[in-house]
């Protein structure tokens, strides 16, 4: 088991940091078609933070975010680049990433393009646990990556720093509301009038809301009552490694089992 001071190294050391691929499906059609794949990482095995509970929260302690954004990124890619057809994929960056470090945005097109992988394929996800430190430099940030063609996502909306501020400095193209608010909403009325009124704020920003951690059919039901058909939990697929991902077929067109 590595120390505390060699864990960063070990997380940083090439090859170290694994892949999942989480599905977010679209079930506004008669059935759900695949609408991006969130790439997942997790820390090197047999370590203290091969959770990633554990691996962001340590990242987070060191103030680490972008060295090892930038090797999740790369990870992430390359394992994806093995992938057939052309999903869209989700990236997870944190937003003090964006604001510090100037070459993550050519760091990424640099990545994708070793990888075969269209940047108009990627959405970014602005993971929040503390808010960028120089905004102007994050707007850059996200102005270079929408010109590139990324699409950018703002992850765990309704809870902690992903609120109406963040809403506003960001601009999503996407909107990732956060389990929270989704979990039990089926029975409680303060849930469902929040998911009712944040899927219209996205659509009158002619955007979109992707309802996160899905876990039973009543969830389902509450979310797409309320005008949200992007939805994305266990209930439709949990994380997968490339090879699980591949015989489940959903890259092929599969729908999911509760369909």
């Amino acid at each position: 088991m590595p120390t505390d001071s060699t864990l960063l190294d070990l997380i940083l050391e090439p090859g170290r940091l694994t892949v999942e691929f989480q599905p977010m499906f679209d079930v506004g059609a008669s059935r759900p078609q695949l609408f991006a794949l969130e790439c997942l990482i997790r820390g090197p095995k047999g370590s203290n933070a091969e959770r990633p509970n554990i691996l962001f929260e340590y990242v987070r302690r060191k103030r680490a975010e972008a060295a090892v954004d930038r090797a999740c990124v790369a990870s992430a890619l390359a394992d994806a680049g093995e992938l057939p057809g052309d999903p869209r994929l989700s990236l997870n960056v944190h937003a003090s990433t964006l604001g510090r470090d100037s070459g993550f945005h050519a760091f990424l097109l640099e990545r994708a393009q070793e990888a075969r992988i269209d940047p108009r394929r990627l959405i970014v996800e602005i993971v929040e646990h503390a808010p960028p430190l120089d905004v102007p430099s994050f707007r850059r940030a996200l102005a270079q990556l929408r010109e590139s063609g990324v699409a950018i996502a703002l992850d765990d909306v309704g809870l902690g720093q992903s609120n109406y501020k963040m809403i506003l400095d960001v601009r999503p193209e996407i909107y990732k509301l956060d389990r929270y608010l989704v979990s039990g909403a089926w029975a409680d009325p303060y849930r469902q009038v929040i998911l009712d009124s944040l899927a219209r704020m996205v659509r009158r920003l002619e955007a979109r809301a992707v309802a996160e951690g899905v876990e039973n059919h009543h969830e389902l039901v509450a979310v797409e009552a309320a005008g949200i058909d992007l939805v994305q939990g266990f209930l439709l697929a949990r994380p997968l490694s490339r090879v699980e991902l591949l015989a489940a077929g959903n890259l092929s067109g599969r729908a999911p089992a509760v369909a």
